[in-house]
């Protein structure tokens, strides 16, 4: 597929777009200026697209014949052949609260606009990072989850769009692999990833795949940033004292609810 992607070391299971449009996005996106209504609809949008061409790279397809409105007139030249999205898949999108709603809503609302919606499901999960005195992510707090079955054998989609430290979804990967079986593969779609998150988050699933809107790594020294992303990954930064991504877009999920605890 050839797509407008960023080169890289981190392997095979990541890729990072070059998209113009939706690195324009991701820059409004991150401006104090922005309003919220504005905020609201360039996260949408820039979700469509980084989903639409994640589905394309990541799903299950199958050839398909479908008829179309000239079907009656033209017969069997009047439908459609080629490869779609397989209709019969299990496909899972997992809603990380808060800043996952969004997100989770519009990759689930793509694939029922497709696919029959036996096969879909949105499940919830209510995290939330633990901050130790220090400032520091400590951990990931759950409760209230909402998961609607067994995950075997699906694909699970991750919208989250900060992938910051990872430790929430491999919190996330660790809690419905206790309790409600393992994907056969997982999808995220941070629209902004860090180095530290692609290193945290591969070793939890073998078939653990990323798919990033963009790559934050600001904190890095100068040589490093002037490398090939991956070449120096020890050495690469993307998070501040706090766990945030700079350059980032700040706490997106706090303005996207407008809620700041």
């Amino acid at each position: 597929m050839n797509l407008p992607l960023v080169e890289h070391r981190y392997g095979e299971r990541v890729t990072i777009l070059d998209h113009p449009w939706i690195s324009s996005a991701l820059a409004r996106i991150g401006q104090k200026e922005t309003s919220h209504a504005e905020l609201m609809s360039l996260v949408r949008s820039a979700y469509t697209g980084l989903a639409q061409l994640a589905f394309a790279m990541h799903l299950p397809t199958v050839q398909q014949r479908v008829a179309t409105r000239m079907a009656e007139q033209h017969g069997e030249q009047g439908y459609w052949v080629g490869r779609g999205l397989d209709p019969s898949a299990s496909i899972v999108v997992l809603d990380v609260i808060r800043g996952g709603i969004v997100p989770a809503q519009v990759c689930f609302e793509l694939l029922t606009a497709v696919l029959p919606v036996d096969n879909l499901r949105l499940d919830h999960v209510n995290m939330a990072r633990v901050a130790g005195p220090d400032g520091h992510v400590s951990g990931v707090d759950l409760s209230g989850s909402k998961i609607g079955g067994r995950l075997d054998g699906a694909t699970l989609i991750v919208p989250d769009p900060m992938g910051a430290t990872g430790s929430t979804l491999v919190r996330a990967l660790e809690y419905l692999a206790e309790h409600h079986g393992t994907p056969a593969k997982v999808v995220a779609l941070p629209l902004i990833s860090t180095p530290e998150f692609l290193r945290a988050t591969l070793p939890a699933h073998p078939n653990l795949h990323v798919v990033a809107g963009r790559l934050d790594r600001g904190m890095s020294p100068p040589e490093v940033l002037a490398s090939v992303p991956g070449s120096s990954w020890e050495r690469e930064k993307g998070l501040d004292e706090h766990d945030y991504i700079v350059p980032g877009a700040g706490g997106v999920g706090e303005v996207l609810n407008n809620s700041w605890c």
